[in-house]
């Protein structure tokens, strides 16, 4: 997969696009004032799109296998989109085939928003970032809720999952990543070989009584 800058095309230009799969509205919006200050061309333009994949190719499958956590945009319904941070065991997102990657909804603040979001609407974006070897995937889905337990047994405790069926996947130039060193894995990720450690804020008298159970409780 290519390394690319995505810019937005205008409707104009769809006629020079070759790759018809990709069905990403957010792709194809009019050039604005500030791209046209750039002197960005239409052939630029069509050849951005062209090179984004309608789904993950090897490399992009192999890099979000590595994994241990996302960004996932939602929008809300009162139109604004809404970024959580996901995180988990290196590979805990799954991915089933090219157009098709799971992942769980760990226990959180109670709030479900990420999840609400996508009940309602299901357009989601998602960022994989990796800042120790500078390099990020882009991608643009479809998300459903998922309560099969045979789905939910690949992770531990937990009750809920999404599928993203993906529309458009891309790399961008990570030259403004900042190069960082992991510390250590969080001692609240759910994991086979110790107890899922709950958040201390959860026991305070304030919330205690009016939060809803958590998500391996749900499953139980």
């Amino acid at each position: 997969m290519a390394i690319i800058l995505i810019l937005a095309p205008s409707t104009a230009h769809l006629s020079e696009v070759k790759n018809p799969e990709i069905q990403d509205a957010s792709l194809v919006k009019q050039i604005n004032a500030l791209e046209q200050e750039l002197e960005l061309t239409k052939k630029a333009l069509a050849e951005a799109q062209e090179k984004a994949n309608a789904a993950l190719d090897a490399e992009a499958q192999a890099f979000i296998a590595q994994q241990d956590h996302f960004f996932l945009s939602t929008l809300g319904a009162d139109g604004f989109p809404s970024v959580s941070y996901k995180g988990g065991d290196s590979g805990f997102v799954k991915i089933d085939d090219p157009k098709t990657l799971r992942f769980p909804c760990f226990d959180g603040n109670g709030m479900w928003l990420s999840m609400g979001n996508i009940a309602d609407h299901g357009k989601v974006g998602l960022l994989f970032i990796n800042a120790v070897t500078p390099h990020r995937v882009r991608i643009h889905g479809v998300a459903k809720l998922v309560r099969d337990p045979a789905v939910l047994s690949r992770w531990k405790d937990v009750g809920l999952a999404v599928e993203v069926t993906i529309q458009s996947a891309w790399i961008n130039c990570p030259r403004y990543i900042h190069p960082m060193e992991k510390r250590g894995q969080s001692k609240h990720v759910p994991g086979d070989d110790h107890e899922t450690a709950s958040a201390d804020w959860k026991a305070l008298e304030v919330v205690a009584d009016v939060l809803p159970p958590q998500p391996h409780e749900v499953k139980k």
